[in-house]
């Protein structure tokens, strides 16, 4: 399967929520829901977890896709993901990369072969 890689650079192929959507592995979800739940301090459920990968037109979309303000950026301005982005990096995908530095890792690879 190829990579896909989501708009902030996280590996949605990656992703346990991605992988147990896609294996249509209720037991999982609902381990990754609690899992989740607990590390970021929120209430998610199994279905909440859902996932196609935020890049996919078409399908289903975990709960913070709808709010997700990088997500947001990325299709307004018809990016394929941040490094592809005349303002990379900006305030808001700084501040998301901080968490998060593999996904760094992955929008400056993409970036250097640019």
């Amino acid at each position: 399967m190829d990579r896909m890689i989501g708009y902030c650079g996280l590996i949605c192929t990656d992703c346990p929520a991605y992988i147990a959507t896609q294996a249509d592995d209720r037991s999982v979800l609902e381990e990754v829901a609690a899992r989740w739940s607990k590390e970021f301090d929120v209430a998610l459920t199994a279905d909440e977890c859902l996932c196609d990968g935020c890049v996919a037109t078409t399908g289903r979309e975990m709960a913070h896709c709808s709010e997700c303000r990088i997500r947001a950026c990325a299709r307004e301005r018809s990016v394929r993901n941040c490094a592809h982005c005349s303002d990379y990096p900006c305030r808001i995908l700084n501040e998301f990369l901080a968490m998060a530095p593999a996904a760094k890792s992955t929008l400056e690879e993409i970036r250097r072969a640019l």
